[in-house]
């Protein structure tokens, strides 16, 4: 895998008119020729100048693959397909949105799991739920949305548990 440490904005900007087509490349949300993407792989094109008398033309090509990375509106649908049961709709509301923002953490590329934070959302979770009227369907609500995000609600709980004994155990301790 080829990266680019530092680069010039100037140098990004003295790009050719001349474009180089890769089969089936579209421009990446800008009019800027600089950059295209394929589906599989990631190609960046970036031309400077030189500057002798010919003025030639330098292109570096750095390629990467890419990794299929779920949309925001396919996760939820997953969760949707989980947890087919209709969802009260003050309870709706905020798990669509927690979950649209769980989801663009998740797949952020420096994501890692992070015991403090799943503490953290399984804490928020279940005190949002508190009122939920079946228990059965708050633990099943919490395991399609989980598992929509492609990760183990055991995982999530378990922490939980841990540092819920951790706590007693300090607690028994200072008594």
């Amino acid at each position: 895998m080829a990266a680019i440490s530092s680069l010039s904005f100037t140098a990004l900007g003295q790009v050719s008119g001349r474009k180089r087509l890769v089969s089936s490349a579209r421009p990446f949300s800008s009019t800027f020729d600089g950059f295209r993407f394929r589906k599989k792989i990631f190609s960046v094109s970036i031309g400077t100048k030189t500057q002798n008398l010919n003025s030639r033309m330098a292109i570096i090509q750095c390629m990467s693959s890419v990794t299929e990375v779920p949309t925001v509106c396919e996760t939820k649908s997953n969760f949707l397909k989980a947890y087919k049961r209709p969802i009260p709709s003050i309870y709706n509301t905020v798990l669509q949105e927690l979950i649209v923002q769980q989801h663009l953490m998740r797949y952020k590329r420096t994501y890692q799991y992070d015991a403090v934070f799943a503490l953290g959302f399984v804490t928020v979770y279940d005190k949002l739920m508190e009122g939920y009227p079946n228990d059965e369907d708050r633990e099943a609500i919490f395991r399609a949305y989980i598992q929509a995000l492609k990760e183990d609600p055991e995982q999530y709980r378990y922490f939980r548990y841990f540092f819920l004994i951790f706590c007693l155990f300090i607690d028994f301790v200072k008594t």
